[in-house]
Formats: C-alpha cells, sequence, structure tokens
C-alpha cells in the first residue's frame, strides 16, 4: 500500500483500524519491501543514536567547529536541577536535549537527521523527555518514530524539508510537525488528532526564515530547536484536549510551500539576511574564522 497524502493516510487508518505508524510501518516493509525485522532494527539504531546524542553534551564539554555554541545544554539541565526554570519538567528536559544535539552535530558528531541536520535536536528533545517523565519504554518510542516518519514523508512529498528551499518553517517547522503528530500517537490520541497537532505546529512556525550566522548550522539554528520541541508537545496538547485544526494537514503543508517560495534568497540559507547579517553576528562570524585559520596553522605547523 502507499498514500500520497495526508487524506489518503486518514482514509486508510480510519477503513483498516490501524494508527498512522502501522500504516507507515506497513508501506515501509511492503511498498519499499523490507524485511520486517529489519526495518524495525533500523528505528531502533535511529532511535539509540537520537538517545545518545542528545545525552552526550551531559557528559562531555563540547565545542563546536565554528565556536558559537556548546555547553547550553549543561546550563539548561543545572537550571532544572537547581529548580529555577520557568517551564515544567517536560518543556525543560525537552529543549534542554534538543540543544544538546545541536552541540554534537555542530561538533561532527554522530546525530539523526529528523528530517534534516539543521532540525535534527527536536524529536530527540521531545521524546527522551517523555520517556523519561512518563515512562514510555524505547519500544514504545520506536513504533510511534514511523508516525513522525510519516508526516515527514507527507511534508518532503508534497513541499520541501530544505531550508534552502522554505527557509527554516521547512526544517524545524517540519521537525516539530513530526514530533507534535508522534507524541499525540504515543499518549494515545487518534490519527486524526495527530495530523491536527502536525498541522498546528506548521502553523506556528509559519514563515520563519533560514539565517544562519557565518553559514554554520549553529546560531540561530541552536535555539530555534528549543522553540521546536517545545512547540512540538504545545501542539501535540491542543490537540490532545480536542481542540480542531481549521486547516487539514494537506492545506497546511500547501500553505508553507507556498510560503517558502516567498521568502527572498536571503533568507533561505544563504547567510545574507536576517540574524546572518546583524553587526554582532558578523563580529562573531569573524572572531571564529580567525580561530579556525589559527587552530589550522598550528597543524600546519605541527606537519612541518
Amino acid at each position: 500500500m502507499n498514500f500520497t497524502n495526508g487524506a489518503e493516510l486518514l482514509e486508510y487508518c480510519e477503513k483498516e483500524k490501524k494508527t498512522i505508524s502501522e500504516v507507515m510501518f506497513e508501506r515501509e516493509t511492503t511498498f519499499l519491501e523490507q524485511d520486517p525485522e529489519k526495518t524495525k532494527e533500523k528505528m531502533k539504531k535511529a532511535w539509540s543514536i537520537m538517545q545518545a546524542s542528545a545525552k552526550k553534551p551531559l557528559k562531555e564539554n563540547i565545542v563546536s567547529m565554528g565556536g558559537m555554541i556548546g555547553g547550553e545544554s549543561k546550563k539548561l539541565h543545572a537550571l532544572r536541577e537547581e529548580g529555577k526554570n520557568l517551564c515544567g519538567d517536560v518543556v525543560s528536559k525537552a529543549i534542554a536535549y534538543a540543544v544538546g544535539v545541536l552541540e554534537v552535530n555542530a561538533s561532527m558528531g554522530l546525530i539523526v537527521a529528523a528530517p534534516t541536520a539543521g532540525s535534527s535536536g527536536v524529536i530527540p528533545g521531545v521524546f527522551c523527555s517523555l520517556q523519561e517523565n512518563f515512562g514510555f519504554t524505547d519500544e514504545e518510542i520506536c513504533k510511534v518514530l514511523f508516525n513522525a516518519a510519516a508526516v515527514g514523508y507527507l511534508i518532503t512529498r508534497n513541499a520541501t524539508t530544505a531550508g534552502a528551499e522554505g527557509g527554516c518553517q521547512a526544517e524545524v517547522g517540519a521537525a516539530s510537525a513530526m514530533a507534535a503528530s508522534a507524541a499525540v500517537e504515543l499518549l494515545g490520541g487518534t490519527p486524526a488528532q495527530c495530523l491536527d497537532a502536525a498541522s498546528f505546529a506548521i502553523v506556528n512556525i509559519l514563515g520563519l526564515v533560514c539565517d544562519p550566522i557565518g553559514g554554520l548550522v549553529e546560531n540561530p539554528c541552536q535555539n530555534r530547536n528549543a522553540m521546536g520541541a517545545s512547540n512540538a508537545l504545545i501542539s501535540a496538547e491542543l490537540s490532545m484536549a480536542g481542540i480542531r485544526s481549521i486547516t487539514p494537514i494537506d492545506e497546511t503543508i500547501g500553505v508553507m510551500y507556498a510560503v517558502g517560495r516567498s521568502i527572498p534568497s536571503e533568507l533561505r540559507e544563504t547567510s545574507l539576511g536576517g540574524m546572518a547579517v546583524a553587526k554582532s553576528a558578523c563580529e562573531a562570524c569573524a572572531a571564529c574564522a580567525a580561530g579556525r585559520k589559527n587552530r589550522h596553522t598550528g597543524v600546519e605547523n605541527e606537519k612541518n
């Protein structure tokens, strides 16, 4: 079986009395002719990497290639442990883990691009937090990650997840939608509620530009992953409360794609606009470039 849009996915879920994750798993194993056990093992490996990348910054001192981020996850966890966090434990842990993954990514560590490296902190942040706060098993998390994959597939097929094409709304927005939908299923919501949550997540980030300082996936990308994780939880809670999205997921994805195509090229990953051209950002970029040059010179001297 296969589906090409959210309407077809919901229709199949209702007809077969299946969850989105079950339908996506069926698609992966039948349409792509993959062995079911191997498919499960691939997802287990992905989840294991997500967990490791989210928690590695708590054990090690990580410095990014550009030198603009590093240590943020530890600071957020410390704030929560001191009881000074403004958000509840679920959100506080989610944003701390999300920024941690970006630290690992920016230091050339191993992450899962879900759906991209620039948005790789959202899904691990959300599900590491939900697992710790609600006691979900790895098996339960791995199952609903197929739900997240289904939403990512819908966005990729009918729009884009590339910041260079659709801005940050296409990267962090997509990751947030994927996490929101999967979180709803994990918490017992219906397929319709899952896609409503995904729609909310996209709408909440609609129009967000992609303006990485120095062309590096560090700042403001890291903070936007924290925002994407919290947005996913907000969107999931709205849907679980029975609040319905005015626009179905297919229309929302279409709007996101249209908005992305209307964003100027300066605000689509080129670092020619937005925060990337702010005076302080340019100074920070020049400083990190000088640091990289000095490190490179040092390596060359050692070779000589």
